[in-house]
């Protein structure tokens, strides 16, 4: 895996079901790295395609840089031999650079290049920073759409033909007009990752657009459901997908959807229910109420 090219990567992460670990915490919100470890050693006895260490299910966003490079590095040890490990880069350009050089140090495998804190930017400045990014390291980098950095599709062609190791593209936006233009303009120069809350919400329409592979943040506490639904996705059985829908996937998102933030916190919710938990969320996130996680609960044990 040390010795496979950005390209290689990119195939092997669109190939099969994307694996986004929660960080783990102790009570006092320190990173738990023996927990950590203990996990992704657990999450590598099923089949996902890729691990992406420290994302936004991660927690990126109240993470240190220090603490992500000690995340991503902690995740390249535990993982198994030919998962690739994808690390994450983000903030301004010079940080997001630092990243991905660190990253890189750590032994990942490639780079996921999350929006710019907080500022709005014009598309000539997301060009810019990605192509900075792109630069600064030989891993394959795949830029995630959302948020204040939305590339159009003449953004994405410049940056394509511009940075060979831009491999990937990771859409969390859900405009179906807007991924049609990149996949038609683009085809199969990149792997095209869906990056929603809850992506299995639109894995079945994004599939006809070239979306082989999503982030499932689910993955964490039912692995074994979220890849039968990926395989029954890729299958064309959509008996079995609208069925888990309707079982599971839509009233989870319910649930997810009754405060800001839960995208998160409910995953780290649902590994306190599989008994296998990994800490609160660290602010500005809060935690599900009793009420919720038994409601979680319920829902488990009907996929479980």
């Amino acid at each position: 895996m040390t010795t496979a090219s950005p390209q290689e990567i990119a195939h092997k992460l669109g190939s099969g079901l994307l694996s986004f670990p929660v960080t783990h915490f102790t009570e006092d919100h320190s990173f738990d790295e023996a927990a950590y470890r203990e996990n992704i050693g657990w999450l590598g006895q099923f089949d996902a395609s890729g691990l992406f260490a420290a994302g936004g299910t991660g927690e990126f966003f109240s993470l240190t840089p220090p603490e992500v490079e000690q995340v991503v590095r902690a995740a390249v040890q535990e993982a198994p031999d030919g998962l690739p490990v994808i690390a994450p880069a983000g903030y301004g350009t010079a940080t997001a650079v630092q990243m991905a050089r660190s990253a890189e140090s750590a032994g990942a495998h490639g780079i996921l290049l999350l929006p710019p804190y907080l500022t709005e930017a014009s598309q000539d400045g997301l060009v810019a920073h990605v192509k900075g990014v792109c630069a600064a390291t030989t891993l394959g980098v795949t830029i995630y759409s959302r948020a204040n950095a939305v590339y159009t599709e003449s953004a994405v062609a410049e940056l394509a033909d511009s940075c060979p190791n831009l491999v990937g593209f990771k859409d969390g936006v859900g405009n179906i007009e807007q991924m049609t233009r990149i996949y038609a303009s683009l085809g199969d120069r990149l792997t095209y990752v869906g990056g929603l809350p809850t992506a299995e919400m639109f894995a079945l329409p994004y599939l006809a657009l070239g979306v082989t592979t999503y982030s499932s943040a689910i993955y964490n506490f039912v692995p074994q459901f979220a890849l039968d639904f990926y395989n029954a996705l890729r299958s064309g059985d959509n008996a079995f997908v609208v069925n888990a829908l309707n079982e599971f996937v839509i009233p989870y998102c319910n649930l997810r959807n009754k405060k800001q933030g839960y995208a998160v916190s409910i995953i780290k919710a649902g590994m306190k229910v599989i008994g296998r938990p990994a800490g609160p969320v660290r602010a500005p996130l809060t935690d599900l109420d009793a009420v919720e996680l038994a409601e979680l609960a319920d829902l488990i044990k009907k996929v479980s």
